[in-house]
């Protein structure tokens, strides 16, 4: 059972020692401080706007975080063929798959706490009270970017990094675009395509459930820094990241598997 930590533990080592990684840290360390002069511009908005940006800014560096280092995990292993050592070894390939995600997965977490951390810094300048609504939207934000990773697992476990990329970043717009295709699809007469419609918005993850910004709720438009969720709200987006996570890492674990290394 200590297998998987290990291999976990070590993806972590390798990540955060990523040149990649802390350029795209750096951008959007630069993208929070930037919200704080676009708030400044605004006028009695500015702790909203500067929360909005913040919060749109971290999601946005994280997903491209998770796509990159994801759809590489497996492929740079081939590449320096130290697979070839850990899979001889009494190591069973899921645990070389779920490994590699939970330590992407803490990367991820740490990334996260290092711009919250800025955000905040932000805030306090501007002198916002913190809200707890804040601590909720850390904590969707983390859901759809595990959300993501694994879906970057899942294409990494079969395919090139190119194509990896190309279809992780494909199903994280059709994730958040989950509401709109199910309107269109509901409009739409010709026979055949509202039905592959609505089979698309099932088998991609309906990210909508964890950025809801420019949903409405009750009749009204919403911002990412409103009070329209409660903890409630975040358990429920929490079993179903859950039981995506589960589904797409399975099917990941079953491909590497079959996958002939030789």
């Amino acid at each position: 059972m200590m297998k998987t930590p290990a291999i976990a533990l070590n993806t972590f080592r390798e990540a955060i020692r990523n040149k990649v990684l802390y350029s795209l840290l750096f951008f959007a360390v630069v993208v929070i401080v930037a919200s704080l002069a676009f708030g400044a511009l605004s006028v009695h908005e500015e702790v909203r706007l500067t929360t909005d940006l913040g919060f749109a800014g971290m999601s946005a560096f994280l997903v491209l975080i998770a796509t990159f280092l994801g759809v590489n995990l497996v492929y740079k292993e081939l590449e320096r063929k130290t697979v070839y050592t850990l899979l001889p070894k009494p190591i069973h390939r899921y645990q070389f798959v779920l490994g590699k995600f939970f330590g992407l997965a803490l990367t991820l977490l740490v990334l996260l706490a290092l711009m919250c951390g800025v955000l905040l810094l932000v805030l306090h300048l501007q002198g916002a009270a913190l809200e707890p609504a804040l601590a909720m939207l850390v904590a969707l934000i983390f859901l759809e970017v595990l959300v993501v990773t694994a879906v970057a697992v899942f294409f990494s476990s079969f395919s090139t990094p190119l194509l990896s990329g190309l279809f992780t970043v494909g199903v994280f717009l059709l994730g958040r675009s989950v509401p709109d295709i199910r309107a269109v699809a509901a409009k739409l007469d010709q026979p055949g395509l509202p039905l592959l419609l609505r089979g698309v918005a099932r088998v991609v993850p309906n990210l909508r459930y964890f950025y809801v910004t420019g949903a409405e709720i009750d009749g009204q438009q919403v911002a990412i820094s409103g009070t329209f969720v409660d903890w409630g709200y975040v358990g429920l987006a929490s079993g179903y990241a859950a039981l995506y996570l589960a589904v797409v890492l399975l099917l990941a674990m079953a491909l590497f598997s079959r996958r002939d290394l030789i």
